[in-house]
């Protein structure tokens, strides 16, 4: 299997949006790690608490606070920073705030993507790009297969179609204005997993916060679709997969430059009333859920990845099994309840995970 090579990340420069959200602050804590220079550029933490705080993410990076729609602002960062990788992670990320604010959601997710290309445009930076997309952008025909990248694009919700609407963007700056061929190079990938799980997460309306949030109150969480199945992967998994495509963008554009699915084994996409379930039986006494019989807006019932392509032309698998994710999460949340040093523990998760790739 692939490793990441460190001597890549060792000393180059990162522009990063998104930076203060879970995923953001677990990739700013693995790429402080590997040596790289790092500019965040993001609103304010999402939640609070939040991960960004509890892991003193800020001391690791340079963060600069905005609006990915503030196009100026947006733009004179990039120039500041002279990336040799950008990373666009920054997004309206929750299905059920789509549908209260679709407004926003598209004007994040679409025009936020359209600002940060055209910046990049209009710099003639050269630099590799990830944009960070979701395994929702497929029309979703509800089949019991995973989704491949050739698979039409599609959402029936806000968020959702959002997402498929950023691909095709980054599909349409790609083919009008980033040719591999180009002396000024500017390489463009996007990536699409599946629902990412870790310590750290508080976001609302998202199965495992909700969880661990009425754990730790001894209340019981209630949940909406106990039924509906996802590809569920711990954090780490998907984050290897975009620094390994950033990786070899730079060494291929024109091969590389492309959509890659970073999905888990087909034995961890699950119900979401499996995942209570074990939570519940991790934690102990007094967990448990109940589900919610109230209307809520629809959501996909069945979704799975297909990472056969990213299996097979970047050499990434997921190595790390759905039962140890889940061991991991609870050791997080306990560790915050009895007040420990959060920093040291998804730092030793992260060295962990390290461990388990090179074994």
């Amino acid at each position: 299997m692939a490793m990441l090579n460190r001597s890549f990340w060792r000393g180059r420069n990162v522009f990063f949006t998104g930076h203060t959200g879970f995923k953001g602050s677990w990739l700013s804590l693995w790429l402080n790690a590997l040596g790289a220079k790092v500019t965040g550029y993001a609103l304010d933490p999402p939640t609070q608490p939040c991960l960004f705080e509890q892991a003193g993410v800020a001391g690791d990076v340079r963060s600069i606070y905005g609006d990915i729609r503030d196009f100026p602002r947006l733009k004179s960062a990039i120039a500041e920073c002279k990336p040799e990788v950008v990373i666009h992670m920054a997004a309206q990320s929750v299905v059920r705030r789509g549908y209260e604010d679709p407004i926003e959601t598209y004007s994040c997710n679409v025009m936020g993507t359209v600002h940060l290309l055209e910046a990049l445009r209009q710099i003639k930076q050269p630099c590799v790009v990830v944009n960070v997309t979701s395994d929702k952008c497929y029309d979703n025909r509800e089949w019991a297969w995973g989704y491949r990248e050739i698979d039409p694009l599609g959402g029936h919700d806000p968020y959702s179609n959002s997402k498929a609407c950023a691909e095709l963007v980054t599909s349409a700056f790609r083919d009008s204005y980033f040719s591999a061929a180009d002396s000024e190079r500017i390489v463009v990938g996007s990536v699409r997993a599946g629902n990412v799980v870790g310590g750290g997460d508080w976001t609302s309306n998202q199965l495992v916060p909700d969880l661990m949030r009425a754990f730790l109150s001894s209340q019981p969480c209630m949940i909406r679709n106990p039924y509906s199945i996802r590809p569920w992967q711990f954090v780490l998994e998907p984050l290897r997969g975009y620094l390994m495509l950033a990786e070899r963008l730079q060494e291929d554009g024109g091969r590389f430059a492309s959509a890659w699915n970073f999905g888990p084994a087909d034995s961890d996409a699950r119900p979401v009333s499996w995942i209570a379930n074990e939570l519940v039986r991790l934690w102990g006494n007094p967990a448990e859920w109940n589900k919610d019989a109230g209307i809520h807006p629809p959501e996909a019932h069945y979704l799975k990845l297909d990472a056969s392509k990213t299996q097979a032309g970047l050499d990434w698998h997921p190595v790390l099994s759905l039962d140890l994710a889940l061991d991991w999460i609870v050791e997080w949340y306990r560790a915050f309840l009895a007040g420990e040093d959060l920093r040291r523990l998804t730092q030793a998760q992260i060295e962990r995970y390290e461990t388990l790739l090179k074994n």
